[in-house]
């Protein structure tokens, strides 16, 4: 019974808002007054540069992992290891550590995918990496990797790769993360959606 307390803790852990705490330690600035208004990688890379943006992806990156192996680690039970991911991605969407506003789930959601299924996670990276690399923008490679990650999820689970538990996390948690870029995909339509490169300006 105890092995359920894993997911409050692991909204804690993903409730951690690296971002926040790198720049503010850079530059002495709250990343949330620029650009989107996020903590995430994106928006870490134009308000406070390279270096600060790769710390912070490689952070969120590690929550995600770290809490959904540790669950692996700990019991044999799917729908805990799920809950803990999804737990993790909701912790770094809306931290309560930093007021609920956190950053879009995709570093922290990637991870926790990647260690439930990695082969559709490798798919997303390079589904992500290819769009944003031609594109430039990293919204619509965000996008378009979430729901190839959703695919292959479900590719998996017909194939009986992955049990129901994780199917339900890459289903539920990646609309969340698509759901959480509608901004983004307004001002892609709109053709006003910032390149990668571009600089924010502060809100």
């Amino acid at each position: 019974m105890e092995y359920w307390l894993l997911v409050p803790l692991a909204y804690l852990a993903g409730s951690v808002p690296w971002g926040l705490l790198i720049v503010h330690l850079k530059s002495h600035v709250d990343v949330r007054d620029y650009g989107s208004g996020r903590i995430g990688v994106t928006n870490v890379l134009r308000t406070a540069g390279k270096g600060p943006a790769v710390v912070v992806l490689l952070a969120d990156a590690g929550k995600g992992i770290a809490v959904v192996l540790i669950a692996r680690l700990i019991t044999e039970n799917s729908a805990i290891h799920a809950l803990a991911g999804g737990a993790v991605v909701a912790g770094h969407i809306w931290p309560v550590l930093a007021g609920f506003r956190g950053g879009r789930g995709i570093a922290t959601g990637g991870a926790a995918a990647a260690v439930l299924e990695p082969v559709a996670a490798l798919i997303g990276i390079l589904v992500f990496t290819g769009i944003a690399g031609s594109t430039r923008y990293v919204s619509l490679g965000s996008i378009l990797a979430t729901l190839v990650v959703m695919a292959s999820f479900v590719g998996a689970f017909v194939l009986g790769a992955i049990p129901l538990p994780y199917l339900l996390f890459g289903l539920i948690s990646g609309s969340l993360i698509v759901g959480m870029h509608q901004g983004n995909m307004s001002r892609l339509l709109k053709g006003t959606e910032p390149r990668l490169g571009e600089k924010n300006r502060r809100r």
